[in-house]
Parts: C-alpha cells; sequence; structure tokens
C-alpha cells in the first residue's frame, strides 16, 4: 500500500472508531453510572499510556515539567469534555451525540482568534447558520420542540471541546511537548479528577459483565490512546487539510454506527437536519481553509496630512 493511502487508512479509522464511541458510551452508560464509565476510562487509558511511556522512554526524562503542567491543565478540560459527552450521550441518541459535536468544528475557529489570522470570512458565519438551523432540525424529532437533556449537554459539550483544542493549539505549539506524554498527563488527571465522585459505584464492578468491560476498554484503548497517537502519526505525513477532510468524516460514521447497530432511526425532519450539519460542516472548514491560505492584507500607506494654506513644503 502507497504510503499516502496508508496514512489516509489510518485517518480514516480514526474516524471510524471516534464515530463509535458515542454508541459504545450509550451502551455502556446503560449498565454502569456515568460516573463510574467515566473512572475507569480515564484509568485504563492512564495506565496504558504511562506503561507506554516507560517503554518508550530510556533513562531520565519520562515526563518533563513543562508536559507535566499544560498536560495537567489540558486534563482538566478534556476530563469536562468527557464528562458533558458521555452525560449527553446517556441522554439523547448517539447518532444526535455524533452529529451535534461536530459543531465544534465550526466553533474552534471562531474561538480562536490568536492562531494564525484574527477573524474568518463572512461566509463562515453562513456555514454556521446552516449548521445551528440543522441542530434545530435534528432534535426536533417529529415536531419543533425544545431540545432534550442530552442534545442541550452535546451543544455545551461542542463549546467546551472547541476551546479545548484552541488551549491545545496555544500550549502545545512550538513547543518541545511529546504526544505520548501529554496524552499520558492528560489520562492521569481525568482519572484523578473521577475518582472521587466515582469511589462509591467501585464495588459494583464485581457485576460488571464482559460486554460492558468490552465497551469501556473500547473507549479506553481504542477511541482515547490509538486514536490520539494514530492521528498525530498521520497528521505528521499528510496536509491539515487531508486530514482535516477524513476526520471530518466522523460525524457520518457516528449516524452509520447509531443507525445499523444500535437500532436508531431519523425521521425525515431529522434527516434534514443532519444533512444541513454536515454540509455546514464541510462548508464552514473549506471556507476557513481558504482563509487561513490567503495571504494576509497589505498594511495601508500611511496617509500625508493635508497641507494648510500658507504651509511650507520642504
Amino acid at each position: 500500500m502507497p504510503a499516502t493511502r496508508r496514512t489516509d487508512a489510518v485517518l480514516l479509522v480514526v474516524a471510524v472508531v471516534w464515530g463509535s464511541s458515542y454508541l459504545t458510551a450509550k451502551a455502556a452508560t446503560d449498565t454502569t453510572p456515568v460516573l463510574l464509565v467515566l473512572f475507569l476510562r480515564a484509568f485504563l487509558s492512564a495506565l496504558a499510556s504511562v506503561v507506554a511511556v516507560v517503554a518508550v522512554v530510556r533513562g531520565p526524562g519520562l515526563v518533563t515539567r513543562a508536559e507535566i503542567g499544560r498536560g495537567s491543565l489540558l486534563g482538566l478540560t478534556q476530563a469536562a469534555v468527557l464528562a458533558l459527552e458521555t452525560y449527553g450521550v446517556a441522554h439523547t441518541s448517539a447518532a444526535n451525540a455524533g452529529l451535534i459535536i461536530s459543531l465544534t468544528l465550526v466553533l474552534t475557529p471562531l474561538l480562536d482568534r490568536g492562531g494564525g489570522r484574527a477573524g474568518v470570512a463572512g461566509r463562515f458565519y453562513l456555514a454556521a447558520g446552516l449548521c445551528v438551523v440543522g441542530v434545530g432540525l435534528l432534535v426536533s424529532g417529529h415536531g419543533l420542540r425544545v431540545p432534550g437533556t442530552g442534545d442541550l449537554l452535546m451543544l455545551v459539550a461542542a463549546v467546551v471541546r472547541a476551546a479545548h483544542v484552541v488551549l491545545v493549539g496555544r500550549l502545545a505549539t512550538g513547543r518541545d511537548l511529546r504526544p505520548l506524554q501529554l496524552t499520558a498527563v492528560q489520562s492521569v488527571v481525568g482519572a484523578l479528577i473521577f475518582l472521587p465522585p466515582a469511589a462509591g459505584g467501585l464495588p459494583a464492578l464485581a457485576r460488571t459483565d464482559a460486554m460492558t468491560w468490552a465497551q469501556i476498554v473500547h473507549l479506553a484503548l481504542f477511541c482515547g490512546l490509538f486514536a490520539f497517537l494514530a492521528q498525530t502519526w498521520a497528521v505528521q505525513r499528510t496536509s491539515a487539510t487531508r486530514a482535516s477532510l477524513l476526520l471530518g468524516t466522523e460525524p457520518v460514521w457516528a449516524l452509520l454506527v447509531g443507525i445499523g447497530f444500535g437500532g436508531e432511526h431519523l425521521t425525515v425532519l431529522s434527516a434534514l437536519g443532519a444533512a444541513l450539519i454536515v454540509v455546514g460542516t464541510y462548508w464552514g472548514q473549506a471556507v476557513e481553509r481558504a482563509h487561513r491560505a490567503s495571504p494576509p492584507p497589505a498594511p495601508a500607506a500611511p496617509v500625508e496630512p493635508a497641507l494648510a494654506s500658507g504651509d511650507a513644503v520642504p
């Protein structure tokens, strides 16, 4: 397999894995308390990433002070994202969750005023508006109604996730920070955050069935550690544009997995909303990429003050 196709395949696998995470999390929270799922997901990811760091790094320098500091801050925001997403998907459909969270792609440039050039093109706001209309239709179900608790939580999760992405860029760009070490620190912080509220449910693990354990392992190791490292590996070998197009198929896979394996269905109105979200998301991505690729406007030439009558010309 040529290198380009291999890289594309890896990115597509990441998108599929992330798309499957919503149905997996929903199924896991049907039998296990949300806080316990969150703790186990973070703990298993932390355990695997720490083992990987120890195996990869020889001698001193397992993790630097900068990686601990910045990774801890990112761990806080990542824990908030996971909590909102998991509580959200527990109260809505996996298809809805995957489509609503895709708003992160159009929210991120709106929040990222310092990355690259400030501001976005006017057409970007049209694309974002199309996504908002799509969300309204998607959550309306069989008729226009107030969004449910799960839908609202996923909307908040999309905002917080966009802020997390911006924060990652601000803290990591141009600095010698290793992805595996950052992942390990973030996962450890998440496990420490979720442990106290989940501690009361730990005895229930003795009654957890094999299917639920498999779902939690999938969330921790495949949707977490594997996906992050595979994404980093692939992005280093292709263009950001190509990577974003392939990773941007995540909501499509979430929809297909929810319908194909979760028995979920969309009404005509919801299907129209889903289509508007996907179209608006891709349109917004294209506008934002073109805006960043275009040269910045040249600074205006200074205007000489007008000479008053009687002024001398030097």
